[in-house]
């Protein structure tokens, strides 16, 4: 699960992490109304106006109905004019991105609509730097990850520049030691004052981490200021979805608008979905057998719609409810249903395919590939529904057939 930069940020101060001044805005009088008590308490003129989605890339994207707006817009019509001309600054830039297309390198071509947006103090910036926490699966351990090279997209810097990411492995019995957090620090080249404050800044990341079950949690920029402060300019935090029944606060701060409305469904009747780009809807029992039933699609040339797991344990209306979210997608030229029935019976994903087809009916060819319990029931009943349903003996031929009736 993601939440917002300025939910992010919230998290972070309260935890002792700088962060510079912020009030969301979800209408244009709000955003107007955040600016004057944010430059009268930062004493700094300048304040920055950021839209607020699920997607990185904000400040390199453009808005659809506005190509020559950034989604990160810096003020500085306070430095000559004051308060007013900075307030009315505001409210122009508030008037077009709220309700408005952002494109970012990670939205896609089809963006996201801005709803929010975030009113920050302006900075004095010394150096820009990168620093992130990322849950390693692999070791099953907290990383940090840091980089002279802030404000870039960390995978350009590994592809050609990798001798400038630091990286520090941290036992999850000890948290960042000592010596690691001054040896990041020493390496983004923080001195003296601002090496302290960078050590301490790695502390209260790494525990942040650990408290609340991420995934990951990126700054970047991660600033050094003209004062000596090490402080996060921006702020992405991920959370493993599996422990957020221990999070309720984190819970609470969920956008559902920013999320596929699909994968909340999915969500709704305990299915494992997750939209992808291709043509061939997938209905499959395990995970495992999912990830092998792309892959065969893959192989035999066409590239899978989604990721959907039913479970060991569906009924027949789970069934149906999965098989209404991948015909829901328009993109979908044929549905593969791959069914290896253990705990899961055959018969159960028949009659789920039968109701669903007559609730929603079936404009798009339909292979399934059903084996094991009660197989032959299972079969018998998709023969007997006078369905346009193709039976498919293992899953390659039924992989090629889909890829061959849907092209």
């Amino acid at each position: 699960m993601k939440i917002h930069e300025y939910q992010a940020k919230e998290l972070m101060a309260a935890r002792g992490i700088p962060v510079p001044l912020g009030r969301v805005a979800t209408t244009v009088e709000e955003a107007v109304a955040a600016v004057r008590p944010l430059v009268e308490e930062s004493g700094n003129p300048v304040v920055v106006v950021k839209s607020q989605i699920h997607a990185g890339g904000r400040g390199k994207g453009t808005f659809k109905e506005h190509p020559d707006l950034g989604g990160v817009t810096v003020v500085l019509d306070g430095i000559e004019g004051g308060i007013d001309a900075t307030e009315n600054k505001v409210r122009e830039l508030a008037s077009k991105m709220l309700g408005s297309t952002l494109v970012t390198i990670q939205t896609g071509p089809e963006g996201r609509v801005v709803n929010r947006l975030y009113i920050e103090q302006g900075i004095d910036i010394e150096t820009e730097l990168y620093l992130s926490v990322v849950l390693d699966r692999s070791t099953s351990r907290n990383i940090v990850m840091a980089s002279t090279e802030g404000g870039t997209e960390i995978e350009e810097v590994a592809e050609h520049t990798p001798d400038k990411i630091l990286r520090e492995s941290i036992d999850p019995a000890f948290g960042l030691l000592d010596f690691q957090a001054a040896r990041v620090a020493t390496g983004l080249g923080l001195e003296d004052q601002a090496h302290r404050n960078g050590v301490k800044f790695l502390k209260a990341l790494t525990a942040a981490a650990v408290e609340f079950d991420t995934d990951m949690i990126e700054i970047n920029p991660l600033v050094l200021t003209t004062d000596g402060q090490v402080m996060a300019l921006d702020g992405k935090i991920s959370f493993e979805a599996n422990a957020l029944y221990r999070h309720p606060e984190i819970m609470d701060m969920r956008d559902e608008t920013e999320e596929d409305a699909a994968e909340l469904e999915a969500a709704e009747h305990d299915l494992s979905f997750i939209k992808l780009d291709g043509t061939i809807g997938c209905m499959v029992n395990g995970a495992g057998l999912a990830m092998a039933t792309m892959d065969i699609i893959k192989y035999v040339g066409a590239e899978p719609a989604n990721f959907l797991d039913v479970g060991g344990g569906a009924t027949a209306e789970k069934v149906t409810a999965a098989f209404k979210i991948i015909t829901a997608d328009p993109n979908v030229k044929g549905i593969f249903v791959n069914i290896f029935g253990g705990i899961m019976r055959c018969d159960t994903i028949a009659n789920g395919i039968v109701e669903a087809v007559q609730e929603v009916g079936l404009t798009v060819p339909l292979v399934v590939r059903l084996e094991g319990t009660n197989v032959e029931l299972g079969k018998q009943i998709l023969d007997e529904s006078g369905l346009d349903v193709v039976s498919a003996p293992d899953m390659k031929s039924g992989a090629q057939k889909i890829v061959e009736l849907a092209t």
